[in-house]
C-alpha cells in the first residue's frame, strides 16, 4: 500500500512538473495594447472577438506547434483503436474456429475483410497527421 500511494505521488508530482515545462513552450509573451482613444467599447469588443490573437503568436508558433500535437494524437488513437479491434476480432475468430473447424474458411475470409476495414481506419489517421504536418490548410 505504502509503495503504491510513494508510486502515485512520485508520478503525480512529474507529470504536475512535464505540464509546467510544456505550458511554458508554447506561451507568447504578453504583449502591451494600448487601447485607441475615442472608439466605443462594444467597437473593440467586436473586434477583439473577430480576430484571433492567440493562435497568432510573436514568431507564429501556435499553430504548427499545435498541428504537430493533433498529427501525433490522431495517428495514435487510429493505431490503438484499430489494434485493439483487431486483436478482439482475430480471437474471436480463433475461438470460433477452435469450435467449428467446419466453419474455418467461412470465419477466415470475414476476417481477413474486417481487418482490412480496421485497417483502412487506421489509414485514415495517418493521412490526417501527414495532412496537419505537410499540407496543413490553417498555415498561410
Amino acid at each position: 500500500m505504502a509503495r503504491s500511494m510513494a508510486l502515485t505521488a512520485a508520478v503525480l508530482l512529474a507529470g504536475s512538473a512535464l505540464l509546467l515545462t510544456l505550458s511554458s513552450a508554447f506561451v507568447a509573451a504578453p504583449q502591451q495594447v494600448s487601447a485607441p482613444a475615442g472608439l466605443p467599447t462594444a467597437a473593440l469588443s467586436a473586434a477583439a472577438l473577430a480576430t484571433p490573437q492567440m493562435a497568432h503568436a510573436d514568431d507564429g508558433v501556435w499553430i504548427p506547434a499545435l498541428s504537430a500535437v493533433g498529427a501525433g494524437f490522431a495517428i495514435g488513437l487510429a493505431a490503438i483503436g484499430s489494434g485493439v479491434g483487431q486483436g478482439i476480432a482475430s480471437g474471436r475468430c480463433i475461438d470460433g474456429i477452435s469450435r467449428q473447424p467446419e466453419v474455418a474458411d467461412d470465419l477466415r475470409g470475414v476476417l481477413l475483410l474486417s481487418l482490412a476495414f480496421m485497417e483502412s481506419l487506421t489509414i485514415y489517421g495517418l493521412v490526417i497527421a501527414l495532412v496537419l504536418l505537410f499540407a496543413n490548410p490553417l498555415i498561410k
